[in-house]
């Protein structure tokens, strides 16, 4: 059998909860271009959970055995 990979979307209120940031949020990243949305109809918006999940990029940590993390976190 022979199926083709379905492509899912989301709404902007589902992405909204599943990453904890708001739809207002979500409409500005859009509107500058760094997330990508697809319209169906003049008011139904959608967005691809993958491209969401590009968009949240990790930060680097120090390590928690760092002197540079004890020093900053020593009292003075």
């Amino acid at each position: 059998m022979n199926q083709k990979h379905r492509r899912e979307f989301e709404s902007l209120a589902e992405a909204a909860e599943r990453t904890g940031l708001s739809t207002k949020t979500l409409r500005r990243r859009i509107a500058s271009g760094v997330l990508a949305a697809y319209r169906s109809g003049p008011r139904v918006l959608r967005v691809d959970p993958d491209d969401v999940d590009r968009m949240m990029v990790r930060l680097p940590t120090v390590s928690s055995g760092s002197d540079t993390l004890r020093a900053a976190h020593s009292p003075r």
